[in-house]
Formats: C-alpha cells, sequence, structure tokens
C-alpha cells in the first residue's frame, strides 16, 4: 500500500487529506514510480480551490515528482528511451505526485540527470517550460531586454537563466532583500513598490540599455500589468501566467499549462530542459524540503511569500 494526498471537496488545502491507497499495478505503456521528492507549486493549490469543470471529487494532488521505477509496463518505454526498474526518472504533468508511489503514463518520465539530486529535479519543469513558453511566446532574442516581475521567485529564477543563455539581459523586480538571488543569476534587481517605473528607468540608464523589448509577468498585480505595459507598447511581446483577466481586457497574452497550446509546447520543452539541467546551464534552487504528510505546512509557507526558492516534499 501507498499514501497520497488528496482533496475531497473543493477548499484550500486546509481541506485536504493524507490516505492509504493502492496504485495500480502498470499496464502497458505505464511505469509506476517510487516518489524520493514531489514539486511545491502554487498550480497544485490553486486547481482543486474550486469547481472545474470535467474535474471530479477526489482530486490526486500534486504535479511534478522525482524518484526511481517501481515497476513498469510490458514492453514500454518511458519518454527518454528504454528504462528499468531501480532507474532514476523525474515526471511532470503527472496526476497524483504528492504520494509515496504511483503509477502513470511512461511518456511523461525522463531519466533523471545524475547531477541533479532528487528535490531538484522535483521542481525542473513545471517552472521550467513556463519560464521557457513565456520567452518563447514573446520572442525574445538576442541582445533585447526583458522587463521581468516577480524576478526571485521559482519561475522568474528559471527565466533569469535561460534568457541569459539566449543572450538577453533582464530587469527583474523583486523586494531589496532578494536582490541577490536577482544578481546571482544574471538580473539587475529594481524593488517593486510606489514608483517602480522610476527606478526601472534609472536601472536602464545605469546600464546603458535604452529599451525594454519584451515584459513577463510572474506576479499578476497591478503595478506588473501597468508598467509592462507601460514600457512596452507592443502588446504582442507582453505575457502574464497570472493575470489572465488583465491579459483579456488590455489584449495581452495569457499563459497556463491548462491551455491546449500551452500544453504542447511544455511537454515540446522538457528533453531540452533535462539536458540543460544535466549540464549544469539550469539550477533549480531549492529553499526547503518538508515531509510528505506536512503538505498543508509547505502550502502555508508558500502563500506568505516567495520563500527564496523551490520546496520539495519528502516521503
Amino acid at each position: 500500500m501507498a499514501w497520497h494526498w488528496i482533496a475531497p471537496e473543493w477548499g484550500t488545502p486546509d481541506v485536504w487529506r493524507f490516505e492509504e491507497y493502492k496504485p495500480p499495478a502498470p499496464g502497458q505503456g505505464e511505469v509506476t514510480i517510487r516518489v524520493h521528492a514531489a514539486g511545491v507549486n502554487p498550480a497544485d493549490a490553486k486547481h482543486v480551490a474550486a469547481e472545474r469543470p470535467g474535474v471530479r471529487l477526489p482530486v490526486a494532488i500534486g504535479y511534478e515528482v522525482s524518484g526511481e521505477i517501481a515497476a513498469i509496463g510490458p514492453d514500454t518505454e518511458i519518454g527518454s528511451g528504454p528504462a528499468s526498474v531501480g532507474d532514476d526518472v523525474l515526471a511532470f504533468r503527472v496526476s497524483g505526485g504528492y504520494a509515496t508511489e504511483l503509477t502513470i503514463p511512461a511518456e511523461k518520465a525522463f531519466h533523471k540527470p545524475s547531477t541533479l539530486s532528487h528535490p531538484e529535479a522535483a521542481n525542473l519543469l513545471l517552472t521550467g517550460t513556463t519560464a521557457a513558453e513565456m520567452l518563447a511566446v514573446t520572442r525574445v532574442a538576442a541582445g533585447e531586454t526583458v522587463l521581468l516581475h516577480a524576478a526571485s521567485g521559482a519561475v522568474g529564477a528559471s527565466v533569469l537563466q535561460q534568457a541569459a543563455l539566449i543572450g538577453a539581459r533582464v530587469i527583474g523586480t523583486a523586494s531589496p532583500a532578494r536582490a541577490d538571488e536577482v544578481r546571482r543569476f544574471g538580473g539587475i534587481p529594481v524593488a517593486y513598490g510606489d514608483e517602480l517605473a522610476d527606478r526601472i528607468r534609472a536601472a536602464m540608464a545605469d546600464a546603458g540599455i535604452d529599451r525594454i523589448d519584451a515584459a513577463l509577468d510572474a506576479v499578476g498585480t497591478d503595478e506588473a500589468v501597468t508598467t509592462s505595459l507601460e514600457f512596452v507598447p507592443d502588446r504582442s511581446r507582453v505575457v502574464t501566467i497570472v493575470a489572465a483577466g488583465a491579459a483579456t481586457a488590455e489584449g495581452f497574452a495569457a499563459i497556463a499549462g491548462s491551455m491546449p497550446a500551452s500544453a504542447v509546447f511544455r511537454d515540446d520543452a522538457r528533453a531540452r530542459l533535462i539536458e540543460l539541467a544535466g549540464r549544469g546551464d539550469l539550477v533549480v534552487p531549492v529553499a526547503r524540503t518538508y515531509p510528505l504528510s506536512e503538505a498543508q505546512a509547505a502550502h502555508r509557507s508558500l502563500s506568505e511569500g516567495h520563500p527564496g526558492g523551490a520546496l520539495a516534499l519528502i516521503p
């Protein structure tokens, strides 16, 4: 028997339950993963906060894991090729990752680079593919400058690193206490808050930057939307992962993993991001781990603000 977290009703993590269950044996095209770490993401709670069409309760929680193959179906390969019981893997866009074991479609599992710990691997792909899509939909290119809101968060850290690999510069908003995290990955930190636009202009002048080419919003505040549109008049080069309502009203892009086009992009991006992480070109900062049984406490920490890196649950 195994254990997993479920949402028996719609609401906050306070209503979740940690229950014993029996994962199904893997059939052809499936693998069972013994979980060593589960990534903790805001979407885990957001997607069970209120009723969603086509989703039935109870809902198993968690989208991203790292662990080892405990069983593999007949005539089955994983997303990265042939695999055997005992192989270390990571998996993304799964259902029910907050578990000690789970059975998933084999194509969602990829061999874990030995250079990544399980908590790092369990937090690589949701943030990494989100960051990659934000840069792609705004067509960021070498030599350009990006304005990034929430630059010290988990998605922000991945954007900073992937933008640097493209050859783009990033001005990133963050709290003064988190400025060094923005600098760590090559960004130019600017404190959010009143008179943000003036501080952005000052940072541009100091760095010899004459324009901002694209704006990426990972926080969703009115301030982030307003300054993005002020500095980037071309709405096709502004994107948000939070403020979908403002995007519709103002005519700029909003993306989410639940959107079909986003899902296709993110699935296609997995192998490349794993390769980058494996050779050390994409780092996953991990702030803290929690026992799997303390998933609710992990989400309380996440809801209180940027924890300084990714969080992981350890069975």
